[in-house]
Parts: structure tokens; sequence; C-alpha cells
């Protein structure tokens, strides 16, 4: 059998898929702040962590905490990755005519730079303790209560990404003073569970979608597998 003819394992390219490039897009455009209303000003990237999560939420249900662990590395090393093009693309001197000026390739890309290695740290830490408290909740609830260990591991999972992030990116190069940053991180932090929240529903439909796509008693066989062996670490 063709190794994409394998329905979990076309579910874990697709979904690795998604989450690696929701991470790379979200630090390429976490430079940009926008107004989220009133006083509140925070990078654009930030809604699409919720999603992130989301997306590591379902991996560990099917496929466990040690594949989350390889992911999460991967990720990482790709997003190095972007931070070694940006660092050259942003060394190298456009010509007179191109449309993206010197300055302005810097202004936009060489905040991104800060962003990639704040994220680079973050990322690492929130996805390991995301997993962890996953498992850690599952433990205790079995197979029971889905929506409790899906959020409860992004809300520890988002205290940590979320400051240590918005510390490294925005107030290191003098973007945001401490004030701005605990005011701003913890509106953020706060949009960030909304939205988590505001998913539920969505992790009960791909729960459901994918039972579906692997067949109800496969798909309590996957789980159960993966429960049994990332209890067992």
């Amino acid at each position: 059998m063709h190794i994409l003819q394998n329905k979990k394992t076309l579910v874990l390219f697709i979904l690795s898929g998604f989450f690696i490039t929701n991470a790379i897009v979200a630090e390429m455009i976490g430079s940009k702040l926008i107004n989220y209303g009133g006083p509140f000003t925070n990078s654009i990237g930030l809604i699409l962590w919720p999603f992130i999560f989301l997306i590591t939420d379902i991996l560990n249900e099917y496929y466990g905490k040690e594949v989350i662990r390889k992911l999460s590395f991967i990720t990482v090393g790709l997003i190095a990755y972007v931070f070694i093009v940006l660092l050259i693309a942003t060394q190298i001197k456009a010509v007179d005519f191109s449309p993206a000026k010197d300055s302005a390739f810097k202004n936009i890309f060489g905040q991104s730079m800060y962003m990639i290695v704040a994220s680079i740290i973050a990322f690492t830490a929130s996805q390991l303790v995301d997993s962890f408290v996953f498992w850690v909740i599952r433990k205790r609830t079995g197979s029971k209560m889905m929506w409790l260990r899906s959020t409860g591991s992004t809300v520890v999972s988002q205290l940590i990404d979320t400051f240590l992030i918005q510390f490294i990116a925005f107030v290191v190069p003098g973007v945001w003073t401490m004030q701005e940053f605990i005011k701003n991180a913890a509106f953020g932090y706060t949009l960030k569970i909304i939205i988590a929240v505001c998913l539920i529903p969505l992790i009960f439909i791909l729960h459901k979608a994918l039972d579906k796509y692997f067949g109800e008693k496969v798909a309590e066989k996957i789980i159960e597998k993966t429960a049994e062996e990332s209890l067992e670490e």
C-alpha cells in the first residue's frame, strides 16, 4: 500500500501541514500591530495561535505526545530556517528599481526576525507544556471531557507563549514599554482564550469527521492505543 493511502498517515500529513504553515505565517505577519479596540494594540499574528493549539489537541488525541514533540521540534527547525533566509535577504542590497526598497524590507522583516527568535523560545516551551497538561488531564478524566483537556492545556500553554513571545519580540527591541507590554500581553492572552473557547465546537466537529473518516471502531482503537502509549511515557 502506498504511504498516502494509509488514512492515519494522510491525516497526519494534512494536519502537520496546517500546523507548520500556521506557525510560520504567524511569524511572518507577527510584526504588524493592529488595534483590537480601545487602547489595546497587539500583533495580527496572535489570531492564528488558537488554531495551532486546536490542531495540537487533535494530534494529541489521535497520535500522542511523541508526535507532538517531534512535530514541534521540526517546526522550530523550519522557523529557524526562515530566520536564516530573512537574515541573508535583509543583508543583500536591492536594485534601484526594486518594488521593495531596502529600508521597507528591513523595517518589516527585521522586526519579524525578533518575532521569530521569540517564537522559537516561546513555541518550544508552550508546545511541550500544552502536551504535558493535555495528558495530565486525560489521565484523570479518561476519554471523557475532551473539551476540558483541550481548553485546559491551551489556557496554561498560551499564558507562557503569549507573555514570553511578546516580551522578546516587542520589549527587547524597544517597541513597547513594560507597562504597554503587560497591558497588551494580558489582552492578547485573554483574546486567545476567548478564541480557544469559541473553537470548542470545531474540535468536536473535527473529532467526529475523523471518526467517520477512519471508521468509528478503528478511530476508537487508534485513540485507545495512543492514550495507552502516551500515558506510559
